[in-house]
């Protein structure tokens, strides 16, 4: 049987599991749900163990190696190990005083030599800190839940800076494009882009049958890589996504042109809205072309760059996350299947004419993100 669930613990999980095993210190359920983990681990040369094989050795039941596996797979090793709660008897929460200062030491940067606090971490610092005499990591693990943190769990925002005029000039001259009403003739067109791993199975996938869902081997083959490049007019619900092997100046100038030349022929201006990567730029159309034809396209543009650390105002990315959630979010194994998938994904999207009603103005960024604005000093 095909295991769904493959176990690959890190050497940072692995060596927290055979801690908290070794020391016994936290309740039965938890030092289960380790020793499951252990046991699974494909990183680790014992770990062909499958769930029967699993039970057996720890004599429990195959479907509590199942669901922690599953767990660990879906969300994490914390949840893995604590989300089980046992019945039948009541544990000790903190009170409110004793919260507050777990709230706040999870809050604060982790100890030296580790990426983030674990639960047997916070416990422990806890008790050094004289903070409680005793308390489980089950117990740090609901408080945390509780107050809706997750110091395992970390995302990467682009964050921008605290005040910066630049910034703020950038962004109100894009916000004031979006405030123009739709121009035939000076069309508003976004551009961005966006890479794409290209990946083939190695096993054929089980289709979808009646209670059973698709099912897909964990492995796969790496292919190499496709950039997308997305050129969207809002107000119009138009898009065109053009796949390239790589994304470097010349295939952005060669987009460029196919936006001036083929996809806004007739229009007098393009109104150009795009972000700061170095490939944005006029020189990258000198060096795809003669510098006569190169000027001929930059003089049909009226370009507009959104401020750094701020891609949400350039209303392409939006459209690449749309096509990455309908389109893009499976595994595709070569550049002309991602092409033919692309091609049928935007006529279906553009025939519906998916437009854009943009309502984030000047006068909303001045309330709203007045932090990013600088302080006027009195002379």
């Amino acid at each position: 049987m095909v295991c769904k669930y493959i176990v690959k613990l890190s050497v940072e999980e692995r060596a927290q599991l055979e801690r908290k095993v070794a020391t016994g210190k936290s309740t039965a359920a938890v030092l289960m749900h380790a020793r499951i983990l252990l046991k699974a681990d494909t990183s680790h040369q014992d770990g062909k163990w499958d769930d029967g094989r699993i039970a057996e050795a720890l004599e429990t039941s195959q479907s509590t190696a199942y669901r922690v596996r599953k767990e660990f797979v879906e969300e994490g090793l914390e949840t893995a190990l604590y989300r089980k709660r046992p019945t039948g008897r009541q544990y000790r929460m903190l009170d409110g005083a004793g919260e507050a200062q777990l709230i706040a030491l999870a809050c604060s940067k982790a100890p030296e030599g580790r990426v983030r606090w674990t639960m047997e971490l916070l416990a422990d610092k806890m008790i050094k800190l004289k903070i409680v005499d005793s308390i489980s990591d089950t117990t740090v693990y609901r408080t945390l839940k509780k107050n809706e943190l997750k110091p395992w769990l970390q995302e990467q925002w682009v964050l921008p800076p605290k005040a910066n005029a630049a910034f703020v000039a950038a962004m109100e001259d894009v916000l004031e494009v979006y405030t123009r009403p739709y121009d035939p003739k000076h069309p508003q067109v976004c551009l961005d882009e966006a890479s794409k791993q290209l990946v083939a199975e190695v096993q054929i996938p089980l289709p979808m049958e009646p209670g059973q869902p698709e099912r897909i081997d964990y492995e796969y083959e790496r292919c190499g890589t496709a950039n997308l490049f997305m050129v969207f007019e809002p107000l119009a619900g138009r898009r065109r996504v053009t796949v390239t092997e790589r994304r470097t100046a010349v295939d952005f100038a060669n987009v460029v042109r196919d936006l001036v030349d083929k996809d806004y022929a007739n229009a007098e201006k393009i109104v150009l809205v795009m972000d700061n990567l170095n490939t944005h730029a006029p020189s990258s159309l000198y060096e795809a072309f003669e510098p006569a034809e190169a000027r001929r396209i930059l003089e049909r543009l009226e370009i507009h760059y959104t401020p750094k650390h701020a891609s949400w105002l350039d209303m392409a990315e939006t459209e690449l996350s749309v096509l990455g959630r309908q389109c893009l979010d499976r595994r595709i194994s070569s550049r002309d299947t991602l092409t033919r998938e692309v091609t049928a994904w935007e006529k279906d999207r553009n025939s519906a004419s998916v437009k854009v009603d943009w309502r984030f103005t000047t006068a909303d960024a001045r309330i709203k993100l007045k932090r990013l604005y600088p302080s006027i000093q009195p002379k």
